[in-house]
């Protein structure tokens, strides 16, 4: 968990337990504390690789399926048009792919790059 997260450990500890130096404590204590915790902690959603809650990801499932179900009796889902969007969706969302550069020299060396490969494949 230290490895994966030390920050999120820190902050359920706080949290749950009001403990802010987890470290003074002897390591079956905090062990037990640990696995104590709540599903939806910061440190277990962390290892479990969740981006929310299942508490969330049930209540946007119905909001999703509910606003589907008020759509479909509508003039604009004869036409296929404003389909509400999915909020599961939105938290499942690719993160943006940006590059941000320090200097115009490092955009224009890393467009060069990506130039010079494009040309290769072709």
């Amino acid at each position: 968990m230290l490895k994966k997260d030390e920050e999120a450990l820190i902050c359920d500890f706080a949290e749950t337990y009001h403990i802010y130096d987890f470290k003074r404590l002897p390591l079956t204590t905090v062990a037990a504390l640990a696995v104590g915790l709540r599903d939806n902690s910061r440190i277990k959603m962390s290892l479990a690789g969740a981006r929310a809650s299942a508490e969330l990801m049930l209540t946007a499932a119905i909001v999703d399926r509910l606003s589907l179900l008020v759509w479909f009796n509508t003039k604009d889902a004869e036409k296929g048009r404003n389909k509400p969007k999915s909020i599961i969706d939105l938290i499942y969302a690719k993160e943006s792919e940006t590059i941000a550069y320090d200097s115009g020299e490092d955009f224009i060396r890393a467009r060069e790059e990506l130039l010079n490969t494009s040309q290769e494949v072709e």
